[in-house]
């Protein structure tokens, strides 16, 4: 999608401080963490929530959740970690581009 934020960064047109790419993913650090370490995980293609996802995306939601556990290891959430996925308004999302949260490390993590 043109006008979609999470696309414009996935092509480079936005900028984004990058924790991993490859070909299908993007991941990159919140500009307005909830905690010392508050990355975003996202496909590289467009799939608006969790709600619009079929068949067609069960690799991709896999990687993410596989990929997930990794880059926490990697930042440090060695003693765990949260992981959010808003979907759809009234779920609390607000850029509709399927997109995982994955944050941790300090007092400052939200209760839900």
């Amino acid at each position: 999608m043109d006008d979609c934020l999470f696309c414009k960064i996935a092509r480079g047109e936005l900028p984004s401080k990058k924790a991993y790419e490859d070909e299908d993913v993007l991941v990159f650090h919140d500009i307005h963490p909830i905690a010392p370490v508050h990355l975003l995980l996202i496909p590289k293609a467009h799939v608006e929530s969790l709600a619009s996802c079929a068949a067609q995306h069960q690799a991709i939601l896999g990687k993410l959740l596989l990929l997930a556990p990794k880059l926490a290891l990697e930042y440090g959430l060695d003693q765990g970690f949260r992981t959010m996925i808003n979907t759809g308004r009234g779920g609390g999302q607000e850029v509709f581009h399927l997109h995982l949260h994955v944050f941790g490390g300090g007092e400052r993590i939200p209760k839900i």
